[in-house]
């Protein structure tokens, strides 16, 4: 898991629950301000067809949507910033509305042919 992301996971909450059932919580090193992909990370997104957007609302409810298109169409920009080929969709907008209020999002890329068996 990317390092900044796990610092970015592990809030007091998180790390109360692994003492409670563990005794001990996660320990990491402070990380850089974003993760950088590297050139195995582009090759796997480069060849994704689809992937899962994750947002949050301004009610604090997270909503997933599915995101699909040639493979090719989610493409590394920058070692630390991805942009996709946005098809029209049902039009109600959902992300949209979510990203514009908060900029936070978790993309979930799924290997399915490799899933352990």
């Amino acid at each position: 898991m990317a390092m900044h992301f796990l610092s970015l996971a592990l809030t007091p909450d998180v790390k109360a629950a692994q003492e409670r059932y563990y005794g001990r919580s996660l320990a990491i090193a402070p990380s850089a301000d974003r993760d950088q992909l590297g050139s195995d990370e582009t090759e796997f997104i480069e060849g994704m067809d689809s992937f899962y957007l994750a947002s949050v609302n301004q009610a604090g409810w997270p909503y997933l949507q599915h995101r699909g298109g040639p493979k090719g169409f989610l493409k590394v920009l920058s070692p630390s910033e991805l942009g996709f080929a946005d098809f029209n969709g049902n039009r109600q907008l959902l992300t949209t509305g979510n990203v514009a209020r908060d900029g936070r999002v978790c993309l979930f890329l799924m290997n399915y042919p490799c899933r352990p068996g």
